[in-house]
This record gives C-alpha cells, structure tokens and sequence, in this order.
C-alpha cells in the first residue's frame, strides 16, 4: 500500500514515519554492529547504542534516496555510519561539557568516567570509518573520513574558543557547520551519491543538509537557554557554565548597552558562569534569542529551496516536512 502523502505545512507532525520500517532495519543493523566488538567492550557499545535518538541522520538518507528513484541496502548502510559516527561525538561532548544524563539516562561519562568514555567514543569512530570501507568506494570512503574530522576539528575549536570575546557570529557559523552541519550534509550529499545523481546535484542536497544541520544546532542553542531538562531528558545550561559563546549570546554581546557589555565580558574573562538570571536581566535578551530563531527559519526557507528540483513525491514532502517540524520547534523556544 502506498505511503499516504506528507503535509506540506506547518505541523507537529514527526516526519519520519514514512520510513520507519527502513529506520528499523537500520536500528537492528546497529544492533547487530554492536556485536562486532570484542565480547569484553561489547557491553559499553551496546549501552551507548541502545540510547536511542531520533536518527534523523539515517532518516535523510533513506527519504533522499527514496526522492531520487528508491532507497536500497548502500542508503541503510549509509545510515548505520552517520549514526555511530554521530553517537561516538555525543559521548565526547558528554565529557567536554559534564553532562550527566542524555535522553534521560545516564552518559557513559557519568557511569564510567572521562577515560573509558574517551575510548569509547574512539572504537564507535573507528568502527563507522571501518564500514565505510564495505562500499569499495575511495570517493566515499573519502568523504565519510572528511565529515569526521570535520565534527573533531569543529570540537577542537569551540573548546578552544571557550570564553573568548573576539569569538565572530563568521566563527561561530563556520563551528557549528563543522561539529553539526557535516554530518547532515554528508548524510544528504552521499545519499544523493548513492543514488547515482550528478555531482550538482549531490552539491544540491549537500548543502540542504549543511543547512538543515546548522538551524538544528541554533536550535540546540537556544534550547540550552530556555528549555527544561525534565521535557528535553538531558542535561541544559552547559553551554552556559562552559563559556560557549553560542548565537543568541553572541546576539546578545552586539545589542547589549555599554555597561551589561562590560558586565558580561567581565563574567567571560572571569570565566564565570553565565547563569541565566544574569541574562534575563538584559533587556536585549529576548530579542538576542529572537533574533537567532529567525537566522534558523531563513535557512529553514532556503533548504525548502533547495527541494525545488525534485520530482512530487511522497518523499519530497517528508524531507519539507522536516523543515517545517524544526520550525516549529524553534517557534516554541520565543519567550
């Protein structure tokens, strides 16, 4: 029977439906490379891996492929990869930022500490790139090794940038493209790859999941600042108490007076926390995390631009919808 069609509003909606058998063989696929390690670190794989998040990584390669002629088993695999590469990242950020619980559990740093958790998060980066080899493809094989030392570097660099007041909204975009956006626009880029498409076109949906990537992490952004861990099950603030200069602070630093400007920079410099009632004290900062929600809609905009050279599909308008979801997050991050 064929997938009833998508809305192509606004909507609360979960795109990913229409491909959820496809997402479940790609959870099992997970599953089963969990027992490809050793029977001794097999456990903390599996802990790692059962946490399941919405694996909107592999949702936009199998409705890419599905858009461009038919998702198949290179899709999946494709899926499998961006997924533990992605889950090996949040365990290193879980030791960077402290946090202490993800999807309401427990992260691996929290249970076993800083060094086992390193580890960890190595042997998931190591596998990923280890089955991207199944391919028999340098191009790919290239490509998945790129996105992964993009989403390093791009780590590298916001720890690096911690409290640092010369810190650009040019640098933070280029940051956040590099630890979030890669894996999306790989993700895109790849599936369209898969799918035998042009090199313009794999240009094409590349950058509607860069896009897609960088309005999410905006998201993220503004969510650490507003959100309730009880709803969102994992820890918030850190970006805060860490001194990540995120966009609505960065906002926040260009439309302050004088003298909250003066506050805050000597809260950075002291490398204080930048607790949130220092923040609601600002006039601007509502508008600061305004502001940041319409950046994120407009590239929200332009990735339903970048849709435009598909043919009328059921999986063109699931990889809409997924715009117009994001949105709607964003919206209910207004104060």
């Amino acid at each position: 029977m064929p997938a009833q069609p998508l809305q192509t509003g606004r909507s609360d909606r979960f795109p990913f439906e229409l491909v959820k058998p496809e997402l479940e063989r790609v959870e099992s696929a997970i599953r089963d490379q969990v027992r490809a390690f050793d029977p001794a670190v097999e456990p903390y794989v599996a802990y790692v891996c059962n946490t399941s998040g919405k694996r909107i990584r592999p949702a936009l390669a199998v409705l890419i492929g599905g858009a461009l002629g038919g998702a198949n088993e290179g899709h999946l695999k494709l899926g499998v990869i961006m997924e533990l590469i992605h889950m090996a990242t949040l365990v290193h950020d879980d030791i960077i930022d402290g946090a202490t619980t993800r999807r309401m559990v427990p992260t691996a740093n929290a249970k076993w500490g800083a060094g086992l958790s390193v580890l960890l998060g190595d042997a998931l980066f190591s596998h990923a790139l280890s089955l991207a080899t199944d391919f028999n493809s340098i191009d790919i094989c290239r490509k998945v090794g790129q996105s992964s030392r993009e989403v390093c570097q791009g780590e590298i660099i916001q720890t690096q940038r911690r409290f640092d007041l010369t810190l650009t909204k040019a640098d933070y975009f280029r940051i956040i493209e590099m630890k979030t956006g890669a894996l999306f626009a790989s993700s895109a880029g790849l599936a369209a790859n898969l799918s035998g498409a042009d090199a313009e076109t794999e240009a094409r949906f590349y950058d509607y999941g860069m896009k897609l990537g960088t309005a999410y992490q905006i998201y993220d952004d503004c969510l650490d600042l507003v959100g309730s861990e009880e709803e969102v099950g994992k820890t918030l603030r850190t970006d805060l108490a860490k001194g990540k200069l995120t966009l609505p602070i960065l906002n926040l630093l260009e439309t302050a007076s004088e003298a909250q400007r003066s506050k805050l920079n000597k809260r950075i410099i002291d490398q204080e926390p930048l607790d949130l009632p220092v923040l609601v004290g600002i006039a601007e900062y509502e508008g600061a995390i305004e502001s940041a929600i319409d950046t994120a809609v407009g590239l929200l905009a332009s990735c339903r631009d970048d849709l435009q050279i598909l043919a009328p599909s059921d999986f063109k308008d699931a990889l809409v919808q997924i715009t117009w979801f994001l949105q709607v997050l964003l919206e209910k991050c207004r104060r």
